[in-house]
């Protein structure tokens, strides 16, 4: 296991931006399951799906380098369904002469209900948990095993700081510095900070 030293190093966008293999694997470990999740959302089969994510990823290693922190929760995910529902938007333009001609009427009645893509992003509780759980897998490594296991126990359990500060036998001030940095770590991963 890393030091919380490691806990500093640059944020997945910056690494990615920087074209390191390593973050690009983690960025579409993060993030596929969920652009997936979209897809299918906005009506594509499972191979469209699997052919947007690819679609997907293309344009953001094409764009990253413009993309610009915001500095709020969300900012990357948000930025990144504007490219999913884009390329989805492609998907039904390049398909609708083919769908339409498959089955008349009833296709094309298939086709104006699959076809309406959100403004916002389709994202439930659950692919939210989803997403978390596959960013604190990603950074836990770089952490201290006490440090998280304070940091499970404040932001999971929801343990009180007090009650957390004497299992570990350290301060309250402690207790959240661990917090902090394992969150603010998080955020980093979820590309939400970008230093």
């Amino acid at each position: 296991m890393q030091s919380d030293s490691n806990a500093t190093r640059a944020s997945l966008i910056s690494r990615a931006r920087e074209l390191d293999s390593q973050a690009w694997s983690e960025l579409v470990e993060l993030y596929g399951p969920l652009v997936a999740h979209w897809c299918s959302r906005c009506g594509l089969d499972s191979q469209a799906s699997a052919d947007g994510v690819q679609e997907v990823f293309a344009s953001v290693s094409k764009s990253l380098d413009r993309y610009e922190s915001r500095r709020e929760s969300g900012a990357f995910r948000a930025w990144l369904w504007t490219i999913t529902a884009n390329k989805v938007r492609d998907f039904y333009r390049r398909n609708q002469n083919q769908i339409s001609a498959q089955g008349g009427s009833t296709a094309l009645g298939k086709l104006e209900q699959v076809a309406v893509v959100p403004d916002e992003e389709p994202t439930d509780d659950r692919q939210m948990d989803e997403l978390l759980r596959r960013g604190m897998r990603q950074v836990q490594v770089e952490f201290e095993s006490r440090t998280w296991d304070m940091f499970r126990r404040a932001v999971i359990d929801q343990v009180a700081t007090s009650v957390i500060a004497q299992e570990f036998d350290v301060s309250p001030a402690a207790v959240r510095q661990a917090r902090s940095r394992v969150l603010r770590r998080l955020r980093q991963q979820l590309g939400d900070l970008d230093t």
